[in-house]
């Protein structure tokens, strides 16, 4: 495949990830699942990919169920070597966001058990018998009389806060595996009216937490993403070129 460069990605999209196609930018930002790996394995074309890009890799995703220690730890096994300090997930930055921003240290939280240790290293109590507002993030556990419970915390005036709002992500086959947006579109079904707060895309906020930290701008980065929906419209919203993966059969 021929490179492709950022200002046409919009229009004709990716394949595959091909180092070429980002071979200019400074500050390369991707998205994970079903860009660099799916359902814990890598595409055959993320190793190749994460090494010629190098430190200019940023993973910028919209995954609330672990923390980018875990992930950066389990990529390195998957040979994609992506320090933690160059990991941005939704779950992480909205645990970030309530503590340091809000100040929200006490929430009810429905999440994997790595995000509650995450709340405890932040100092917040994420099981809190009087909270100030509830996350939701990628929850496992959540069943029916959980959202029943959820639903009454909110209704009693709590602040909601939902770590992404993404309904899936591609499966290693192509078939969906049901995320974060998928839960919410359960609650939403139940109340239509349901308002929240989520920092994960299509906020452009980790796009430009990234962009913070290196000190670059948007004319110098590219964001690889397989949803147009979430991760082509915080680029857009970043000024940020876009590069539409979409990939055609399991590689």
């Amino acid at each position: 495949m021929d490179a492709v460069t950022p200002q046409r990605a919009l229009e004709t999209g990716i394949g595959w990830l091909n180092p070429a196609d980002v071979e200019t930018a400074g500050l390369v930002l991707c998205d994970l699942d079903g860009c660099l790996i799916s359902e814990g394995r890598a595409f055959a074309d993320a190793a190749a990919f994460a090494q010629a890009c190098g430190a200019r890799l940023w993973v910028v995703s919209n995954r609330s169920d672990t923390s980018a220690e875990a992930l950066s730890a389990t990529l390195a096994i998957l040979g994609l070597r992506v320090p933690a300090g160059r990991i941005l997930l939704a779950g992480e930055v909205a645990l970030e966001r309530m503590a340091r921003v809000a100040g929200i240290t006490r929430i009810s939280l429905f999440a994997a058990a790595p995000l509650a240790d995450r709340a405890r290293a932040l100092g917040m109590v994420p099981d809190a018998q009087d909270p100030q507002a509830v996350l939701l993030c990628r929850d496992p556990a959540l069943t029916v009389d959980g959202m029943a419970a959820l639903l009454a915390q909110i209704e009693s005036g709590l602040p909601f806060w939902v770590a992404n709002e993404d309904l899936s992500h591609p499966g290693q086959d192509g078939h969906p595996v049901a995320e974060t947006g998928a839960l919410l579109a359960a609650l939403r079904a139940i109340r239509p009216g349901l308002t929240w707060t989520s920092p994960g895309k299509p906020d452009p906020l980790m796009l430009h937490m990234a962009l913070d930290r290196t000190g670059l701008t948007p004319a110098d980065a590219v964001f690889v993403g397989d949803n147009a929906a979430t991760d082509g419209r915080a680029a857009r919203a970043a000024n940020i070129p876009f590069l539409h993966l979409q990939r055609r059969a399991a590689r």
